[in-house]
């Protein structure tokens, strides 16, 4: 997604260690008509997945989660890393490693949006370690939902997690590959 890549060209920052810094358009203050325009995208690509929710991690990849599952005419659930009293005393919860925190996060699904018959397509910012994307996929096997698909905005390729989530037999698409870092410059990879 060209849009995608001039905008990581222009404003995104390599801060060392791996970590893109895109705040200023994705991970903390949202551009909507980009996230509109990646969601279209990522609609487009799993258009005959079947998918009937999608699926995202809070908070980063709400965005472009909720812009794929407006453009698939479809619900979206975000997994909570807090969960609030207003969720039933039986929930989905797994944990994953947050390259940008330092630390283990919780992910927390209700029951009561993610059923058996729901066919899920997991949408996130990022395809990195993969970590938080696994987490989402074992929450969507406890629950007896079937995993159609993994989608991202930004893939980068160097750090293994597209091969972490191969076992699982889905269609992973990510709109930007980014296979290395050279200094401040992002070289970036075929999409797929």
């Amino acid at each position: 997604m060209d849009q995608l890549k001039d905008r990581i060209r222009r404003e995104g920052r390599h801060l060392g260690r791996g970590i893109l810094k895109v705040d200023s358009f994705l991970t903390h203050q949202v551009d909507l008509q980009l996230m509109q325009a990646a969601g279209k995208e990522l609609a487009q690509h799993f258009a005959g997945a079947g998918a009937t929710k999608v699926l995202a991690a809070e908070i980063s990849g709400i965005a472009p989660a909720a812009f794929t599952a407006l453009a698939l005419g479809i619900p979206m659930i975000y997994a909570r890393k807090v969960r609030p009293i207003t969720m039933p005393a039986r929930v989905y919860e797994e944990t994953a490693p947050s390259h940008t925190k330092g630390t283990m996060v919780s992910l927390i699904v209700s029951p009561e949006f993610l059923t058996v018959g729901d066919r899920v397509l997991i949408i996130d910012d990022f395809l990195a370690t993969g970590q938080t994307i696994a987490a989402l996929a074992r929450i969507v096997q406890a629950s007896g939902a079937s995993l159609v698909g993994i989608g991202s905005c930004i893939e980068k390729s160097f750090e293994g997690g597209r091969a972490l989530l191969q076992p699982l037999n889905v269609d992973i698409h990510s709109l930007v590959v980014i296979s290395r870092f050279n200094g401040n410059e992002v070289v970036f990879g075929d999409a797929g």
